[in-house]
């Protein structure tokens, strides 16, 4: 009985083990794919369609992707709309996710009714347009950031995390003296990293990919983030302009430049991730499971 007991559980952590991988390699194989086609030459993507160990390396897509400093300067307005975009968001989800956390908060249950109505209906697009257009923040950073500045689900995870930490951390810090902002700051925040560093992870992919605000908000192409100004590139690879016209000059091979694209997009992103991957699953789990 003993040994069918360990047969039988063998088994399953074989079966476990194969099937786990497998999706694994389903998962990795096409971005694998991605990467290596973008340092392949046209001739061997046309006839393989797909690679991950190319034959000849060529370094053509991102030689044409970055023959301009504009390249950088959007990756620069995509970092600085990134980072300043997750500090303000965090900064007002923290504030009002603390708030909403108190029992004592006066209309606390109205506040938070109103919060998740937001989540089921909202205004659309052109009266979101319109109210971006009457505060003057057209065409500007501003407008990327201020009318997403806080995501109402990941309020509620932060609010449910502060709720289950131990009241008596308060409690004693009230004894010793400490306000409202001391207790936010010098304790609540500290012992809810784990939730904040993955709220942050959220809010800055987020703003990272923004690209449907930058079209409708953002008239100077100047100001285009790298996910506006990719699509762009993507656009001239192909021939086309924005009117549907062919282009003119010879552009380099549309695969790919398309390829490389994805790579500069999303290589940023991939390179945070682990730093906040430990964070990750205990926050996401402690906000939502424990709510």
């Amino acid at each position: 009985m003993v040994e069918d007991k360990t047969f039988r559980s063998r088994l399953f952590h074989i079966v476990n083990v194969t099937v786990l991988g497998l999706i694994a390699l389903v998962t990795v194989l096409p971005f694998l794919h991605v990467i290596a086609a973008s340092f392949t030459t046209s001739a061997e993507l046309a006839s393989k369609r797909f690679v991950l160990f190319p034959t000849v390396w060529s370094l053509d897509a991102y030689r044409y992707i970055f023959s301009t400093d504009t390249i950088m300067k959007a990756m620069m307005i995509s970092v600085l709309v990134t980072v300043g975009g997750t500090l303000w968001s965090m900064l007002m989800s923290t504030l009002t996710g603390y708030g909403l956390s108190r029992k004592d908060l006066v209309g606390r249950r109205y506040i938070m009714f109103f919060i998740i109505f937001t989540m089921l209906f909202n205004g659309g697009m052109i009266p979101t347009f319109i109210v971006v257009q009457q505060t003057g923040l057209m065409n500007s950073l501003l407008a990327l950031i201020i009318p997403v500045s806080i995501n109402a689900f990941n309020m509620i995870i932060l609010k449910s995390f502060f709720q289950n930490l131990p009241a008596g951390l308060e409690e004693s810090a009230k004894i010793d003296g400490a306000g409202d902002f001391a207790i936010l700051f010098r304790i609540v925040i500290p012992c809810s990293l784990p939730a904040i560093a993955t709220i942050s992870l959220f809010y800055a992919v987020t703003y990272w990919n923004t690209y449907m605000h930058a079209i409708l908000y953002l008239s100077d192409s100047s100001k285009w983030p790298i996910q506006v100004l990719l699509r762009q590139i993507v656009v001239l690879a192909t021939g086309l302009n924005y009117d549907g016209a062919e282009y003119t000059d010879v552009p380099p091979p549309e695969i790919t430049v398309k390829m490389a694209t994805i790579v500069v997009a999303t290589l940023p992103v991939l390179a945070v991730y682990p730093f906040l991957q430990k964070y990750f699953a205990k926050g996401a789990l402690l906000g939502s499971v424990k709510g």
